[in-house]
C-alpha cells in the first residue's frame, strides 16, 4: 500500500472519530443550560462540562488521524474521505433518538460513498506545496474573513434552522483552513519543535480550530443535527479543496473524459448529502 492508500485508511479513520465526537458535541450543546446564551456565553459554559470534554477527546483522536493523513496525502483526498464522516454521524444519532434507518436514508448514504469513491479514483489528487507565504493568507484572509462575518451577522438576525446553516457554514469554512494548516504544521514537525514554535502557522492553526469548535457548538445549539452536520460536511471540503488548489498547487487528474464523470460526481455528492439530512429530518 502506497502513501495514498494509507493516508486513505487514515482519512477514514478520522471520519469515524470525527462523527462521534459530533454527535456527543451536538448532544451537549443543547443540555449544557436551558438558557438563551450567546456564542461566547455558550462556548464557555461547554468548556465546563466533562461530557463536552469527552466528546473533544474523542475528536482529537480524529483530528490526529486526520494530521497524519494529511502528512502523507494530498487536502484534496483527504477532505473528500472525510465527507463520509457523515455516514457515520447520523446512524449513530439515529440511534439515539431510538429508531432505525429508512430505506431512503440507506439509499442517500449509499449514493454518498459511491460519489467520494469516484472522486477519489476518477479525480486522482495529487499533493502540491505543504505551505504558502504569509502573502498569500493574508489575502485568504481578508476575503474569506468578509464572507465569514456576514453568515454570523446573517444568523444572529435570522435566527431558527437558517440561522445553524449559516453557522454550520461559518464552522465547516474554519475547519477547511484548519485542515489546509494542519498539513504546514505536519510538516513544520518534521523539522522540530524550534521550528515550529517559530512559525506563525501554529498560533493560526491553534486559533482557528478554537474559532472553528465556537461556531461548530453555536450551529449545533441553533438547530438540529441534520441543518448543522450536512452543512459543515459540505463546506468544510469545499473550502481545504480551493485552498489546496489555490494555495498549495494540487491538482486533480481526471483526464479529458474524466472530468465530465467528475461532475456529475461532484453533483451526486452534495445531493446525496442534502437528501440524507431531509431524510433523516422526516424521519427523526
Amino acid at each position: 500500500m502506497g502513501s495514498a492508500g494509507i493516508a486513505a485508511v487514515l482519512a477514514l479513520g478520522a471520519a469515524v472519530f470525527i462523527a462521534i465526537g459530533d454527535v456527543m458535541h451536538q448532544r451537549q450543546a443543547h443540555e449544557v443550560t436551558d438558557e438563551p446564551v450567546g456564542h461566547v456565553e455558550l462556548f464557555l459554559r461547554l468548556l465546563r462540562d466533562r461530557r463536552w470534554w469527552l466528546g473533544s477527546a474523542v475528536s482529537a483522536i480524529g483530528f490526529g488521524l486526520q494530521a497524519a493523513a494529511l502528512g502523507l496525502g494530498s487536502v484534496l483526498l483527504v477532505q473528500a474521505l472525510l465527507v463520509t464522516s457523515l455516514l457515520f454521524a447520523l446512524p449513530i444519532n439515529a440511534h439515539q433518538q431510538h429508531r432505525r434507518l429508512t430505506r431512503a436514508e440507506w439509499t442517500w448514504a449509499m449514493l454518498l460513498a459511491a460519489s467520494v469513491l469516484v472522486v477519489v479514483t476518477v479525480g486522482n489528487p495529487t499533493a502540491g506545496h505543504s505551505r504558502a507565504s504569509l502573502a498569500t493568507w493574508a489575502v485568504v484572509t481578508g476575503v474569506l474573513g468578509i464572507v465569514l462575518v456576514v453568515c454570523v451577522a446573517a444568523a444572529n438576525a435570522v435566527g431558527g434552522p437558517l440561522s445553524a446553516v449559516l453557522l454550520a457554514m461559518v464552522s465547516g469554512a474554519l475547519w477547511g483552513v484548519f485542515a489546509v494548516l494542519t498539513k504546514g504544521v505536519v510538516h513544520l514537525l518534521g523539522d522540530g519543535i524550534g521550528p515550529l514554535l517559530r512559525s506563525p502557522e501554529l498560533y493560526a492553526w491553534a486559533a482557528v480550530a478554537v474559532a472553528g469548535t465556537a461556531w461548530q457548538q453555536s450551529s449545533f445549539r441553533a438547530g438540529a443535527l441534520t441543518a448543522s452536520l450536512p452543512t459543515m460536511a459540505i463546506a468544510e471540503p469545499v473550502v481545504a479543496s480551493v485552498l489546496g488548489v489555490v494555495v498549495l498547487g494540487e491538482t486533480l487528474r481526471p483526464g479529458d473524459a474524466g472530468w465530465a464523470v467528475l461532475t456529475v460526481a461532484v453533483v451526486a455528492l452534495v445531493a446525496s448529502v442534502v437528501g440524507l439530512a431531509r431524510t433523516e429530518a422526516v424521519a427523526a
